[in-house]
């Protein structure tokens, strides 16, 4: 295959034949070029970012060779039209709990603003609704008290979802279910009534929505829910009615959006906020698509063939591959 020591000889031999430039070995552009590719895109960040309002998103997963590894994901929230997204930081945690997120979180504001962290800049942060995330946002909003944590929208979509499977099948197995003569009576209901759940869901996953048109998503999805009427189906929305009542950055954010639309006036709840802070929220997301996004680059990256990755290599190579610039 043309390998040896990790080095893919037929490729370099490809370059240098058409780009007329030598190439140096692997391990010297890992040492020599990798650091300042990635200095000079965190420089960029931060001129992009500079003084601007942000939100930020976090989450976790566990990666081929057992590593609890968190994604920092921050998006500039401008008035007038949706603002850039970066990947900011990748980190390895010893453990997924609210300390680690609370120290990842304020680490990476430190990584932005080297100068001093911004703290009433930060107006937005999303995550899953884990408990230990829940914690860690109470925690981080003791720091940056403008901030307000909002748990993803369609991880709650998500999870009334399971809620409608759950009652369906009873917990019965899945050769029962199977064998149910009222199995097509059962999948045809799910299909009249649930289905468009699956088109709001990927309608929340798109990128540079405003703030208003993703309330929007959520008012539509919660009427609909509310037709069927027999006691299974009222279970389903019960689930969402107890899903969206845990999450109460949520319940801001719709207040924020009413208030911007002209809907509401009151500015009740909103004590750490002025009203020049109010109108960065107009393009702001509800769902934290875009940190799940960069996972797939991370696995793409930790291939069989570079298993043997530092873990900081690992990091600012990340970082370089997610954050192009013209």
């Amino acid at each position: 295959m043309g390998y040896t020591n990790g080095e893919n000889f037929k490729f370099k031999a490809f370059l240098q034949e058409y780009t007329g430039k030598e190439i140096p070995k692997e391990a010297t552009l890992r040492k020599g070029y990798v650091d300042d590719c990635y200095q000079d895109t965190l420089a960029k960040i931060r001129n992009c970012v500079s003084n601007n309002k942000i939100w930020v998103s976090i989450d976790e997963m566990t990666d081929v060779e057992g590593r609890f590894v968190a994604n920092v994901i921050i998006g500039v929230l401008r008035t007038d039209g949706p603002g850039e997204i970066f990947l900011l930081n990748t980190e390895e945690l010893e453990k997924a709990n609210h300390q680690t997120i609370f120290k990842l979180f304020d680490k990476s504001m430190s990584i932005l603003w080297p100068q001093g962290v911004h703290h009433d800049n930060v107006l937005l942060f999303l995550s899953d609704a884990a408990p230990y995330m829940v914690k860690s946002g109470k925690v981080i909003q003791a720091l940056y008290s403008k901030m307000i944590h909002v748990t993803c929208i369609v991880h709650g979509f998500h999870c009334v979802a399971e809620e409608m499977k759950m009652t369906r099948a009873a917990s019965k197995k899945a050769k029962d279910i199977f064998n149910n003569p009222n199995l097509k009576a059962t999948l045809a209901f799910i299909s009249s009534n649930y289905s468009f759940l699956s088109t709001y869901i990927t309608r929340l996953e798109k990128q540079n929505m405003m703030l208003s048109e993703s309330i929007s998503v959520v008012k539509i999805v919660k009427e609909k829910l509310q037709s069927p009427q027999g006691k299974k189906e009222k279970a389903t929305y019960k689930k969402l009615e107890n899903v969206l009542s845990k999450n109460k950055g949520f319940e801001i954010i719709e207040q924020i959006s009413n208030i911007l639309e002209g809907i509401d006036n009151s500015m009740e709840n909103l004590e750490d906020l002025n009203v020049s802070d109010l109108k960065f929220y107009k393009f702001a997301p509800v769902s934290s698509v875009d940190v799940e996004r960069s996972f797939l680059r991370y696995k793409n990256l930790l291939a069989n063939n570079r298993r043997s990755f530092i873990f900081e290599n690992i990091r600012k190579i990340l970082v370089i591959q997610c954050n192009s610039f013209g």
